[in-house]
């Protein structure tokens, strides 16, 4: 259970919760997004990497083919549990503890690549910098990776959120754009003297849904899923969103828009 006054009103959400529908709904990167990790040298053989956290292992699974020996931690046991099951599933010796990333327990520069997608917002921003310095080699690479629908561009993703938003008022995960802050390619203000930036990627991306993958990626979200609403208004959300699918086609892009900040560890 999580809980930040700057998240959803302070209300208590846990991952924990819909694992099940995150390890079916929400691998969704498509190949660019990897390929781009690949193509600056980062993820590769040779390397050890960290994935901050890593969910159902998403991160990990679809990166092992290029030969990097991952450790993927989460706060959720849930969510390590699915990882560890689809990792065991597709034959891949990936490890998986279950922690907070402020208090994974490594040797000093245990690794060469340290990887958070879509979950720097949730870190303490008071420790992380120091406890991500001190895991990296030197000249070592965090990598903060972000990948957000764009409801202003997208008439079904902006009607799917004004759904969430009537049974959740407080979720903060609507509205998002390419300009928030949080998915810019500037040095978050907890990592200044520790990092230098050593690349930024940003790019538009159409993602290939059907009602039902929509409908899962959305329920699987923390404004449903993980959130603190009731069994029984996730169902009546479930029915209400449901039925404003069976308005549009079976299948749909939705757009969304990717964001790569490398950082460098700094040795100065």
């Amino acid at each position: 259970m999580i809980t930040n006054k700057g998240i959803d009103g302070g209300n208590a959400f846990d991952w924990g919760k819909t694992s099940d529908d995150y390890a079916k709904f929400r691998d969704i990167y498509p190949a660019l997004f990897y390929q781009k990790i690949v193509d600056m040298g980062l993820c590769i053989k040779g390397q050890r990497v960290l994935d901050l956290g890593t969910g159902t292992g998403v991160l990990p699974r679809n990166l092992y083919r290029h030969g990097a020996e991952f450790v993927g931690a989460d706060i959720s046991e849930n969510q390590i549990e699915q990882a560890r099951r689809l990792s065991t599933e597709a034959g891949m010796k990936i490890s998986y503890i279950v922690s907070p990333a402020e208090t994974v327990d490594f040797p000093d520069g245990c690794f060469d690549v340290i990887t958070a997608c879509q979950c720097f917002i949730y870190f303490d921003k008071a420790v992380i910098g120091q406890k991500l310095h001190r895991l990296l080699k030197d000249g070592g690479h965090f990598c903060k990776l972000s990948m957000i629908w764009l409801p202003t561009e997208c008439e079904i993703a902006q009607a799917s959120e004004n759904i969430v938003l009537k049974y959740n008022p407080t979720w903060t995960g609507a509205g998002f754009t390419r300009e928030a802050s949080m998915f810019s390619g500037e040095m978050p203000a907890c990592l200044e003297g520790l990092f230098e930036i050593a690349d930024t990627v940003a790019f538009d991306v159409p993602i290939s849904f059907t009602r039902e993958s929509w409908h899962g990626r959305m329920k699987a979200c923390r404004g449903i899923g993980a959130s603190s609403l009731s069994a029984e208004q996730i169902a009546e959300w479930e029915k209400e969103h449901i039925a404003y699918l069976r308005t549009v086609s079976e299948e749909f892009d939705i757009l969304h828009f990717v964001t790569m900040l490398i950082l460098r560890k700094s040795t100065r």
